[in-house]
């Protein structure tokens, strides 16, 4: 997890928006939200934590087992403010350039549309 690219920045990001609201959930529940292997989630999960972005705690369970939960520290709540950032920017980037497509599309669907009749 270098520097953010528009395909990587994803699955860090969402991570961290699923950690911040579900700091008690199982590496097998991020895994299922996110959609990836529980080895990809656990990869994840190892660079955030060697980042600094989350760390670790332990609380009692019901079940008398000891879970864990995965907390954002500052440096990571500014990472996740930056990555939103640089997601969003993109995203209403391909926004302007798909409604300039679609436009085009139209156009030439409603010359063609003319010129058949």
């Amino acid at each position: 997890m270098g520097t953010p690219t528009p395909e990587s920045d994803i699955a860090p990001l969402e991570l961290l928006r699923l950690l911040e609201e579900h700091p008690d959930w199982s590496q097998r529940e991020l895994s299922r939200r996110l959609g990836v292997s529980l080895g990809k989630t656990h990869y994840l999960l190892k660079a955030l934590l060697e980042k600094g972005w989350v760390k670790v705690q332990n609380f009692g369970r019901s079940d008398r087992k000891l879970g864990y939960a995965y907390v954002l520290t500052p440096s990571g709540l500014r990472h996740k403010v930056m990555l939103t950032r640089s997601f969003l920017a993109r995203k209403e980037r391909e926004y302007v350039e798909l409604r300039a497509q679609i436009s085009t599309l139209r156009r030439e669907l409603a010359q063609r549309d003319e010129s058949a009749h």
